[in-house]
Parts: C-alpha cells; structure tokens; sequence
C-alpha cells in the first residue's frame, strides 16, 4: 500500500481521486498490491471492457475510464511519472476507449445491416482521425478529443437491409460519439467533438478520402491545415487513416516556404486574444497571454512553413519538434530549452488543474484552499511562490512569442506619414517633383526608372488577379524597398534590381510574405542584387532561391563538400527512386541554392577567387556524382547490368576537361566532359531487355546529359560540352579506355593534348579513374620536337585568337588579347608538352596556377617570370570573375594593364618565340 502520508497529500490535492478511492476502497487495494500505482508496474493502461452492443458495456467502459484515471492522476500527482508518461498513458487510454467503443458500435450496425465490404469483399471499417492533443499523443487530463470520421472508397454492406459506405459509417460514427459522450449514472467517457471536419456542424460526418482530399484542395483553410499538423490515426482502419493523411500531406505541408503562416496565426492568435478579454480569461494557462497555446503556435508554424521541405518536422508531438527546431537552427537553442521548460511546466499545472475535479478547466482558482493544493501539487510551499513561477514562465513564452510572430513592422523607425508617402507613390498619387523629393530622401535619383519598375509590377495581369490578401502583401512590401534601398551603396541599381525580382514572382504571395516578414532577408536580397546581375537574374529566373536569404550565418558562409553531400543525399531519400522527375528538379534547386550561398559569400568579399572556384568545383563534382547514379538506376532498371569478368558492375567513369578539369569553374561555366568505360565492348547486360556493353554506355551518357542539362521548370543543373572527346563531334559518346589509349597516342592533335593537360577523373569507377591518369601521364611525356611543338601552339593560338577574341577598338578582350589570360593557359600547357618527359612532377597539378609554379621549383624558369605570370593570371580570372557576375564580358581600356600585359607578351616570346597573334 502506498505510504499513508502520500495516500493524505495525494488525495487532498484532487477530489475526483479523493471521491474515487472511497467508493471504490477493494479496487483502490488490488491497484496498490498490483504496483499500479507505485512505479513497478510499467502498463498504466490495461485492456478496456470488451466490446459489445449493450449497456452493461457502456457502463463498463466508464467505470474502466475512471479506473484508469485515478491511476494516472495518482501516479503523477505522487510523482511517479513524468509528463512524457503521463500524456502517453491519456492518449492511450482515449484511443482504446474510442477503439472498443467503435467495434461496439460495429457490432450494432453489422446486427441489423451486415459487413461492409468493398467491391473485393474485404472488410470496410471507419477511419479515425484523432486531431489536437489526442492526435500528438499529448492528451491533456480532462480533455474533450476532436475526432474526424472518414472511410476509404464505395462499398456496401452484406445484410439483407444493405447500406452504403456513406449511410454504414455515418450511423457507426453517430453510435460511437453517443457511446463515448452520453451522460449515464457513470458518468461519460469523453465529450467528442467533431466541427473540425469538412465544412464544420455543416458538413457531413463522414466522408471517402477522395472527397476529403478535394475539399481541402478547393476549401481548405489555413487554421484546416494548422489542425491537420497534430492528425494521427487512433482506431478503426489505422492504414486507410494513413493514407488519407498521407494524401493530405500537400495541403498541410507545402512544398515552398510558406510565410504566410505567420499572418494566418498572428490573426488567429489576434481572434483569441479578443476572446481571452472578453471572457476575462486573462488567467487562463491555455488561452492567455505566454499561454500553452503561444508554444503550440511557434512549433506548428514552423511546421506549416518549412515542413514541406524538411519532412523531418511533420511530426504529430510537439516536444520532439521543438528540439528538431533547436538542431536544425530554426530556432536559437536556448530559445528551444526555455520553450521546453515553460510546456512541461504548464502541462504540468494543467493536468493538475483538472485533476481537482476530473473537470475540463484552465483557469487558476481564485480560492485560497484551491490555490494552495495546486501551488502544493507542483511543488511549491505558498501560492505565492508558485504564482511568481507561472507569471515568470508566462512572460518568457510570450516574449518568444513576440519575437517570432510580432509584425516586423510594429516598431518601424518611420513614421506612419512617411509610409502613406511611399504608399501614395506606388498608388501613383505623388506628382512629379513630390515624387522627386521622396525619394531623394533615400538616396534614389532616377525617379522615372523607379516609377517604370513598378508600373512593370502594377501592369502584369498576375498582379490585377492578385485577391486582396496577395496586394496586402505587396502594399506592405513596397514601403520596406525604399527603406532597404537607402542602406545599399548604390540605391538606385539595388531598387531598381530589386523590383525587377519583384516582378517575376508577384504572382506568388508567399514570397512576398517571406520579404515581409524577415527584414533581414529582403537586406540580403537588395545587397546580392545590388552587387550582381548575374545573381539578380538567377533569383529572378527561380525564386525558390529566396529561401536561402533567411539564414545569414549560412548564407555567408559556403558550404563544404561533407555538408553539401549530406544534404543532398538527405533531400534525395525522401524522394522515390523512380521519380525522375522531381529528383531532377531537386537537384537543380540544390544546385542554385548552394551557388547563391557561394556568391554571396563571394560578394561579401569573404573569400579570395581561387577558393571560390574550389567551391563551385566541389559542387560540380558532387552534382555529378548523383546525376551519375540516378541515370544508372534509370539504365539497369531498364536494360540490366553490364558486368565484367567478376561480375561486378563493369567501370564507367566521368573525365572533366576544361575549367572544371583545372579546378577553375566559374558561376556560368559550362562542363566539359569525356566518358569512358572498360569491360567487354561486345558483352551484354543481363537484363530481360539486354544491350551490349557499348550502345549502354552511350545510353548511360545520354541519360546523364539529359538529367543536367534539361531545361525544366526549376532550370537547368549545367550545359554539357563534349567536343573535346576523341575524334570530336564526329567521335563515339563514349570511348572504350583503350580505344581512348591509343587515340591519345596515335591520333590526338597537339591542341588535344594541351586539353589532356588539363583533365582528370571527377566521378565514377575510382579503379578506371586510376587507368585514365596513368594514360595522361605517358601522353604528356612523350618526348616532343620543342622546337615543332612551340609553333603548333602558336599557330592554335593564333587560330583561336581569330575566332573568338571579341577585342573592339579601344576595348580589349582580358581572356584573347595579346598577354592576356589564354595566353597564360597555353605557356602552362606548353611547359607541360615540352618537358613532362623531363619532369613527371609537371603533370601532378591540372591548374595553370600550380603548374607554373611548379616550373620555377622544377628549375624551368625563373622566379620573377612565374612571379608575373602567376599574379598577372590571378589578376585576369578576378576581372572575367566580376564582369561576369554582371554578366558582361570582361573587357578592358586598351590604356589598362599595359605594363602587366607587355610582361606576359615577353615570356611568351622568350618561350615560344615569336607573338601569340
């Protein structure tokens, strides 16, 4: 038996305990012999009455729902449980009432009118959807529980009075509710209340997941989908709840950033705010202010925001989610602990509270005996005490309330007349010279281009068929530009870039949400834009990217390849294998989301241009590497496996040439690529549809070009070159690595293997990699004529310089003029082709960089030339790197770098002899 001193104190702080131990004093004694109610006994709840058509249930079913509770109320009150423990037993305890309630109702139904059964004859039952707190297996003491009834397509019942599967489970739902809340000399099980379906008291009480699933599509609202976070299956057909949650998923969790959310709940908190003064509910734990409803609100909005892109938070149970956000960064740590804190505590006092009375309540007493039983039951000595702890726990919550749900714009510095101003000026009430005036005060000058970039806004049919919420998102916004603008350093070319991205997603209202409601992330947007062209146009062309402005830390700090893989292969688990489709799309927003971190790293000038380049390269190859493996898996899914001789899959490997090859990709850099394979040319897959080893390497390649060049909805990953394979255009796809040894030894022109020079293995078989390397290699040190070989290159130079130097007048082309940035690539490739034989430790490095210098550690040349070329290089890349985040061509005054230009001519004379023209 429980110490007499525990049965005193644990008995006075609730009277339904109290009641329920002297009425029932033999049970009370079996409970405590049992260990039900000490600690030992680990199932606080034991099976329900079983289930039949008769009072004798229902009243067994009370008095087993009364049991039950007093052994859960005296094990927390006696605190032996936690509060995990104790929301766990109460929603447990509902779903198996609410489980033998329905079989009881079942068998009611199935009495007068047979099974219900489906056009296979497989037995139909009631779908269940718990929602709120008996949905995330959080039920509070006494509460009521939201139910949602549904059933899976047509069928009938077998009787000989046969019903409908609408008419069967709308009398089985009406049986249930009346089972669980009819009041009786026992009392009742649980008030059911079903306004959260379809349409509310007016709509039908049961409903197929096809109709369910078309009302939300075209009804559905945003406090529906703010329910539907906490829904779980809680009896009856547990997988056809699944699946109508599963089919729901959509509209509860979008598959953009949604910060809508954050106005929908700031009104709906704005609604219950009123009711709370109005009904002087200020005491009220649940409902007022720093209430448990506050922390509900904050954890399900990020849900309904980002929950659609991280599946992660589609979690029914609120403290699982609050630490997900914690790990994830949504929220700081700290933030996470207090919010923790502050649930377990008013949980606490909200069991407490309707424990007193088994009795649906949240409001603290206002008696003394009341308040001292409570204060005592949550471990407090005076009321006092306790109550500094709830106004303590209170103010915290809804401070971090505030914080995440405040308008961000309560506290505008401006003043409200010069918001009407800058409204008045996009309403175009403001005459020229008002207009002119106004916005001289932010440092704009260029009035009519401001004006046209938001006529362009204002004209768009998108914006003329906006609803009224979509233009209250933008009126808001518009005040903000100016205000952002004035802090560039260039107001005009940021306000003006920035409305141009405006522009292209006015239709779409949640990005202007998502500006709206973090302030920090349209600053981010004026600056990249403002600095770049290139990323302005990026984000114009997918504004999906501007999900990457929230979080500055990550912004500005580019991610690694660890991170990167971990990241991708996350989002891709979540995909189906098969689903071709969206995983292209998912890689290619992948690929824009870290190129912008990349960028605005670089813009923030936080990075020099050499590491930039590791950056994009590292993306590049981690790209690669998935495409890779989603086309083999389109490839043996279709035609099987090539296998070598010990039956492993037979080697394909990804050779880049080019930038890539060289480490010295850049934002708009197209892929060079070669493919090569080894194995039995003539071999087959062993596949039912079986191709040789050759015509599925081809069909692997095409299938890889197809997955990173496609042009779809969320762009493109890369354009794919692959004239630098053997023979060229009129070359094979893809080369045999033998057949590719002897092209490279007995047919390659001297300008392909100044490209080898610059090639290496980035994807695919490690072991053919290997193979590749070694063939480059003995390429590269052949022994050459040097003499032969310094005028081939100069004579391609010259060939090159023809075709593709864009030089005008005065303006001269960085990358083709004379002493420019190709003439460098070639000196490079040229000191690798001349003396690789020589010195093997040229051919280690694929970068201009790095081979130059090591021609100076090799003795090749001097200090002072590899000095001028190196920094005369890295001076280049930085001009074509910045002209071409404006997306220009990098082009100088014919006055500029003359000196440094005249230099490299030099070398290049005294190493080749004769010009580079």
């Amino acid at each position: 038996m429980p110490h007499p001193e525990t049965q005193t104190r644990v008995r006075r702080w609730s009277h339904f305990l109290d009641s329920w131990c002297e009425h029932n004093p033999e049970r009370f004694a079996t409970l405590a012999n049992e260990g039900r109610l000490s600690g030992s006994e680990t199932e606080l709840v034991g099976a329900p009455p079983e289930p039949a058509p008769t009072q004798a249930f229902e009243a067994a079913l009370r008095e087993y729902r009364s049991e039950t509770m007093a052994v859960i109320a005296w094990r927390d009150l006696a605190g032996i449980d936690a509060l995990e423990t104790t929301l766990a037993a109460l929603s447990t305890l509902a779903d198996r009432c609410i489980e033998a309630a329905l079989c009881a109702a079942e068998q009611a139904m199935q009495e007068r009118h047979g099974v219900l059964r489906d056009a296979e004859g497989n037995t139909q039952r009631l779908i269940i959807i718990g929602m709120g707190k008996l949905g995330g297996g959080e039920l509070n003491f006494s509460s009521d529980i939201d139910l949602i009834f549904g059933y899976r397509a047509a069928a009938e019942s077998d009787g000989t009075k046969p019903l409908d599967a609408d008419g069967f489970t709308k009398r089985v739902a009406r049986r249930l509710v009346q089972i669980l809340s009819e009041s009786t000399r026992e009392g009742f099980v649980y008030r059911v209340d079903t306004r959260l379906r379809p349409f509310g008291d007016a709509g039908a009480l049961t409903a197929s997941i096809t109709a369910m699933e078309n009302y939300y599509q075209g009804h559905g609202r945003e406090w529906e989908r703010y329910a539907w976070v906490k829904a779980r299956p809680v009896a009856g057909d547990i997988e056809g709840g699944r699946q109508l949650i599963s089919a729901l998923r959509p509209f509860v969790y979008r598959r953009y950033l949604d910060y809508g959310t954050f106005e929908s709940i700031r009104d709906m908190k704005a609604l219950i705010d009123r009711q709370v003064v109005k009904a002087e509910l200020q005491d009220n734990i649940k409902l007022g202010s720093g209430g448990i409803r506050e922390i509900e609100f904050i954890v399900q909005a990020f849900q309904l925001i980002r929950g659609g892109q991280e599946p992660s938070l589609q979690d029914t149970r609120l403290l699982p989610t609050l630490a997900r956000l914690a790990s994830d960064g949504h929220l700081p740590s700290h933030t996470a602990e207090e919010l923790e804190t502050a649930y377990r505590f008013l949980r606490r006092a909200e069991n407490r509270l309707q424990m007193v009375d088994d009795r649906q309540t949240h409001d603290l007493p206002e008696q003394g005996d009341e308040r001292t039983a409570l204060a005592e039951s949550m471990g407090y000595e005076t009321w006092d005490a306790f109550s500094l702890a709830m106004q303590d726990t209170r103010e915290g919550v809804h401070q971090a309330f505030e914080q995440v749900f405040v308008s961000p714009q309560a506290d505008d510095s401006k003043t409200d007349g010069e918001t009407q101003r800058l409204s008045a000026f996009w309403d175009g009430e403001l005459d020229e010279s008002q207009a002119k005036n106004l916005l001289g005060e932010y440092g704009i000058e260029n009035v009519s281009a401001v004006r046209d970039a938001l006529a362009d806004i204002q004209g768009q049919s998108l914006y003329r068929s906006l609803e009224d919420r979509g233009r209250r998102w933008i009126a808001r916004l518009i005040p903000l530009l100016f205000g952002a603008a004035a802090r560039a350093d260039n107001p005009d070319r940021a306000l003006t870039r920035t409305i141009s991205v405006l522009s292209a997603i006015v239709g779409r209202s949640t990005y202007m949400a998502l500006l709206v409601e973090h302030p920090a992330a349209l600053s981010t947007l004026m600056r990249l834009c403002s600095t770049s062209e290139w990323i302005t146009s990026r984000i114009r062309a997918q504004p999906a990217l501007l999900d990457s402005l929230l979080d500055p830390r990550q912004l500005y700090r580019p991610p690694r390849r660890a991170e990167l893989t971990k990241d991708l292969n996350a989002d891709m688990a979540a995909i189906d294998a098969d689903d071709l489709e969206l995983r292209m799309d998912t890689l290619r927003r992948f690929k824009q989301s870290a190129t912008l971190r990349i960028a605005a790293a670089d813009v923030s000038n936080s990075m020099p241009l050499m590491i930039v380049s590791d950056h994009l390269t590292e993306l590049a190859e981690l790209v690669l590497d998935v495409a890779l493996e989603m086309a083999w898996h389109q490839m043996i899914k279709r035609y099987g496996t090539p296998r070598d001789d010990n039956g492993n899959r037979a080697p394909f490997a990804i050779i880049a040439y080019g930038k890539l090859g060289g480490l010295e990709l850049g934002y708009t850099s197209d892929l060079d690529l070669v493919f090569v394979y080894s194995g039995k040319i003539d071999a087959m897959t062993d596949g039912e549809r079986s191709l040789t080893h050759q015509a599925f390497f081809t069909r692997l390649a095409q299938r890889l070009i197809h997955v990173l060049s496609t042009q779809t909805a969320a762009g493109r990953v890369y354009e794919i070159d692959m004239r630098l394979r053997p023979s060229g255009q009129a070359g094979m796809m893809v080369s045999h690595i033998d057949a590719f040894a002897r092209y490279q030894q007995e047919q390659a022109w001297t300008w392909e293997h100044q490209a080898l020079a610059r090639a290496r293995p980035v994807s695919g078989a490690a072991e053919l990699g290997q193979r590749f390397n070694a063939i480059r290699r003995e390429t590269l040190s052949k022994a050459r004529d040097i003499q032969a070989l310094a005028q081939e290159v100069r004579d391609m130079r010259a060939r090159m310089r023809q075709v593709k130097d864009k030089t005008d007048g005065d303006q001269l082309d960085v990358k083709q003029m004379d002493g420019g940035l190709i003439d460098i690539e070639f000196l490079a490739q040229f000191m690798v082709l001349a003396y690789g034989n020589e010195c093997p430790e040229l051919m280690i490095f694929t970068d201009a960089i790095r081979i130059l210098e090591t021609m100076e550690s090799a003795g090749r040349a001097d200090y002072e030339q590899i000095a001028t070329l190196t920094r005369a290089y890295r001076r280049y890349r930085a001009l074509i790197h910045a002209a071409s985040l404006q997306r220009n061509r990098a082009m100088i005054a014919s006055n500029e770098y003359h000196s440094m230009r005249g230099e490299v001519a030099e070398i290049w004379c005294a190493w080749l002899g004769g010009g580079s023209g």
